[in-house]
C-alpha cells in the first residue's frame, strides 16, 4: 500500500506544479515500497526517513529559490510552512530512533497527508497563481 495516495485536494491548478508534486509523492511511495511489508531493518527505516527528508528538502529549496527570484511577498510564511514539515519529519526520525517503531509509519503518513493537503492547495496554489508564467496561457 502506498504511504500517500494522491488526492484531488493536492492539486494546485497548475499542471506543471501538480506534476512535480505527483513525482515527489511517487518518490516517497517508491522509497516506502522498498521497505517491504514487514521485516525492514532499523537501518533501512532510518535510511528511508533520511531519504524522504533529503528529497523534500531538495524540492523546498528549489521552490524557495523560485520565490526569492520572483520577490514573492509571502515568501517567509511559505518557507515557515516548509520548515514545519521538515521539523515534523525530524521529530519522527528522533522518536523512531528512541524506540517508537510501531507508530512511526502511521505518524509519518498522517503528517505527510495532512501537510500536503493543506500546503499544496493553499500555499502552493497561491504561489503559482502569483508567478508570471501562470498567466501566460490565459
Amino acid at each position: 500500500m502506498a504511504l500517500i495516495e494522491w488526492r484531488d485536494e493536492f492539486n494546485t491548478g497548475d499542471a506543471g506544479v501538480d506534476h512535480e508534486h505527483r513525482e515527489l509523492v511517487d518518490l516517497i511511495n517508491e522509497l516506502h515500497g522498498k521497505l517491504g511489508k514487514a521485516g525492514a531493518t532499523r537501518d533501512e527505516v532510518e535510511e528511508f526517513l533520511g531519504e524522504i527528508n533529503v528529497q523534500i528538502s531538495t524540492h523546498f529549496a528549489l521552490e524557495e529559490r523560485v520565490m526569492r527570484n520572483a520577490s514573492y511577498p509571502d515568501y517567509q510564511a511559505h518557507k515557515d510552512n516548509h520548515e514545519e514539515l521538515l521539523d515534523d519529519i525530524r521529530d519522527i526520525m528522533i522518536s523512531y530512533d528512541a524506540g517508537a517503531y510501531e507508530t512511526f509509519e502511521a505518524t509519518l503518513t498522517q503528517h505527510l497527508n495532512s501537510w500536503f493537503t493543506t500546503h499544496f492547495s493553499t500555499f502552493d496554489a497561491k504561489l503559482h497563481a502569483a508567478l508570471p508564467h501562470a498567466h501566460h496561457d490565459a
